[in-house]
């Protein structure tokens, strides 16, 4: 998993001091969206939604712009039609890569995650030609300050966590999908601001350094960049000094 971690870890320093901040704004907002869709506008009754809630907290987007995403996608006046699609293909140096996105255009947004792989010297590819490389996980994510160690481990341990890994300014505390709910759960009882969700991670990670890795890395970026892309999941790893 630490490939995973290592790579989470590095998006989050860089949408702190990133300026696409409207963008990751807008992730979330969809994300909220297609949750109220798809369970309605409850979060007690919606999961997926009382997550993504959660989420978009963790990152400072305003309540009132929750509110009015929850209000706009239950409503009958709403006219985006979002699904979501999940692209398979390779980053450059081998790096297996699983793009997760939300479109309302589905030729435009394989048009684009293509030129993205192929501009850094990737490829596209077809569905089953990675997915195999990964498996399913809850990831619950804790800001360092909201809880110490020994706090985290009783809490979570005795909720049903099977890990957890320090990332620099969090705690990802890793479940299996049964499990995520509850450990979430578990925090928030706590009164903890905790986040997450349940996602492929990387059975085996590929190591990848010097400028290969900078080659990788402008290729995830690439694709993390684009409007449609929710979330680049691969199995990079790469030394601490990358940049």
């Amino acid at each position: 998993m630490s490939g995973h971690s290592k790579w989470s870890t590095i998006k989050r320093k860089k949408a702190v001091v990133d300026a696409k901040r409207g963008k990751i704004l807008t992730k979330m907002l969809r994300e909220i969206t297609i949750a109220v869709k798809s369970g309605g506008p409850s979060p007690d009754g919606n999961a997926r939604l009382k997550v993504a809630i959660q989420n978009a907290k963790m990152n400072s987007v305003p309540s009132d712009k929750i509110d009015s995403a929850i209000k706009k996608a239950s409503g009958a006046t709403d006219t985006d039609n979002y699904e979501e699609i999940t692209y398979e293909g390779y980053a450059p140096n081998g790096v297996a890569c699983l793009i997760q996105a939300l479109t309302d255009n589905k030729n435009r947004t394989v048009a684009d995650v293509r030129h993205a792989l192929t501009k850094h010297g990737g490829s596209l590819g077809s569905t089953g030609s990675v997915s195999y490389l990964f498996e399913e996980k809850g990831i619950v994510r804790l800001p360092k300050e909201e809880a110490t160690e020994d706090e985290l481990y009783d809490i979570v341990l005795e909720a049903g966590a099977d890990d957890v890994s320090d990332e620099d300014e969090v705690w990802e505390i890793y479940t299996s999908p049964s499990n995520f709910m509850g450990v979430l759960q578990a925090l928030n009882d706590k009164g903890k601001n905790a986040g997450g969700e349940i996602q492929k991670v990387p059975v085996t990670t590929i190591k990848v350094e010097g400028d290969r890795a900078v080659s990788v890395m402008k290729c995830l970026d690439a694709l993390e960049d684009l409007d449609d892309v929710q979330e680049v999941i691969s199995n990079f790893d790469t030394d601490d000094d990358i940049e």
